[in-house]
């Protein structure tokens, strides 16, 4: 190691595995493998999460790059893209609590508040860059060109991960889920899956990482039944109680239903918090939607209707932007229909009712935020 408090001495580094390397590679344009080695430690030693810490430190570099920030706000460290030194330092002073590296260390959301308050940055353009959603940076996958990925991250319980539903594959690849009540089933049903795991401490991978011969055949192949189903005889023989499918979904409905009320109690849980930053969904700059330009204008004669020729680029990034925003908020119609919430986001009084959570005081949390 050539930093920190393990300076000069070699050690071992358990990776870096694919999301380590793309928050903290690409998304910094750090290539040199030592350097990625030696922040995935860092990372490791210091408890600080590898996405997390990624996604920050990009953050910051693209602020400084716009001007939004410079040498005297972050302390004479220059946030250039590549500079391994300067993300070692921030990762460093975060861990000893000095420094910018407090602010970076806030993450996403805090900054980009501070950024807009403080620097005088846009708010909008803050919202579109900073990949977060809920206070949890974004994992690294590319998800505009898939709108189910995109409810996938942003609807999700606690924040842009892709536990409760990665949904990119079944999308674009195997094309199991072309309309918006597809989509909303699947991001019903796979979230609500993936909850049962988590309440009886099960490892999924060998529920989707393994797949069955029979699946080729299967109605469903998304849902891997054959394995589906043999979660149901694990749990008989671990309890002794029989339980159906419809009965593992319904006990985490449950659990999912109580989690969003909860954030409905402390002042989230509606449909304003459900929506990701604009890069999620397509270019957020104009040296975005220029790189792929050939692409978007694509995209925009033969899925949007609108004739590119003779448009500039921000008439164009206008008219895709408007396109994929309606998307995406009928897809969030969608799966609030399917989950038995309101239009805002919140469960109904007759879903409540049907789980058998309607306790006092959720019905009375319902009834203040009617």
């Amino acid at each position: 190691l050539r930093t920190g408090p393990y300076k000069g001495q070699a050690v071992f580094v358990d990776g870096p595995e694919y999301e380590s390397l793309g928050a903290l590679a690409s998304n910094l344009a750090i290539y040199d493998p030592h350097d990625v080695l030696e922040l995935n430690f860092y990372c490791d030693t210091y408890g600080i999460d590898t996405i997390s810490v990624g996604d920050s430190i990009a953050f910051a570099m693209e602020c400084y790059e716009l001007g939004i920030l410079n040498k005297e706000i972050t302390g004479g460290l220059e946030l250039t893209w590549s500079n391994a030194d300067v993300a070692l330092e921030l990762l460093h002073q975060m861990a000893r609590g000095e420094g910018f590296g407090v602010v970076v260390g806030q993450g996403a959301r805090a900054m980009k508040q501070l950024f807009a308050e403080k620097y005088g940055a846009d708010p909008r353009l803050m919202q579109d860059i900073a990949m977060e959603v809920k206070g949890m940076e974004i994992s690294e996958y590319m998800s505009k060109e898939s709108l189910a990925q995109q409810g996938g991250y942003a609807l999700a319980s606690k924040g842009a991960q892709h536990d409760e539903a990665w949904l990119t594959f079944m999308e674009l690849v195997h094309k199991q889920i072309p309309t918006f009540e597809a989509k909303a089933e699947a991001l019903h049903y796979f979230p609500m899956w993936r909850t049962w795991f988590s309440l009886h401490g099960l490892c999924k991978l060998p529920w989707n990482d393994i797949i069955p011969e029979s699946n080729k055949t299967a109605k469903e192949p998304g849902k891997v039944p054959e394995h589906v189903e043999n979660y149901t005889w694990l749990y008989e023989g671990v309890t002794g109680e029989p339980i159906t499918i419809d009965e593992i979904i319904l006990a985490s409905e449950r659990v999912y239903n109580l989690q969003r009320l909860f954030n409905l109690r402390l002042g989230f849980g509606t449909r304003r918090w459900d929506y990701p930053p604009y890069r999620l969904m397509g270019p957020a700059t104009v040296a975005e939607y220029e790189s792929r330009a050939e692409r978007y204008d694509g995209q925009l004669k033969d899925v949007v209707g609108y004739d590119p020729a003779g448009k500039t680029t921000g008439e164009k990034m206008a008219a895709l932007r408007d396109y994929k925003e309606k998307q995406y908020d009928l897809l969030v119609d969608a799966v609030y229909a399917r989950r038995g919430w309101s239009a805002n986001g919140i469960p109904t009084l007759e879903t409540v009712r049907r789980l058998g959570i309607d306790f006092p005081d959720v019905v009375a949390l319902i009834a203040k935020n009617s």
